[in-house]
């Protein structure tokens, strides 16, 4: 399965959650396949509703998500590869703009909590680089909240 998700952005979401820390490759890239993969779910539980609705069109109500005003300038996940994920598991299905952009927000805060507690796990173990053991911790622990 190829990653849609670039790793630098998710390197920096670790990194914002946990500063004092280091980021390993493998934390980056296992955090984004589990984005990846969380985002994609996501999109075919709201393609369903489109469905049951009669649309072809993903709508940002579709995902039973908190109601966010953050401007895309504003995360740190990029839209664009966010609605390439949307789109991975749903076909023939358009994703309007705000639900990209309601995706990315919430995929943003799902993977910083993820982060912040990877982090905590590292510093458990006495190491002060977050590694992709700990992301895998993280949901061998808590699975895929």
């Amino acid at each position: 399965m190829s990653v849609e998700l670039p790793y630098a952005p998710v390197d920096t979401l670790i990194r914002e959650a946990a500063p004092e820390m280091r980021v390993s490759s493998g934390a980056a890239e296992e955090l984004a396949l589990r984005i990846q993969d969380k985002g994609a779910s996501l999109a075919v539980e709201a393609a369903e509703k489109a469905s049951e609705d009669g649309r072809k069109t993903i709508r940002a109500e579709d995902f039973d998500f908190e109601k966010h005003r953050i401007s895309k300038e504003s995360l740190i996940l990029p839209v664009a590869p966010v609605d390439r994920i949307a789109r991975l598991r749903v076909d023939n299905y358009r994703v309007r703009k705000e639900a990209r952009l309601a995706l990315a927000v919430h995929l943003e805060a799902w993977a910083t909590e993820v982060a912040e507690a990877s982090a905590k796990l590292a510093r458990h173990a006495g190491r002060r680089t977050v590694q992709q053991e700990d992301v895998k911790a993280y949901f061998d622990v808590c699975g895929d909240r």
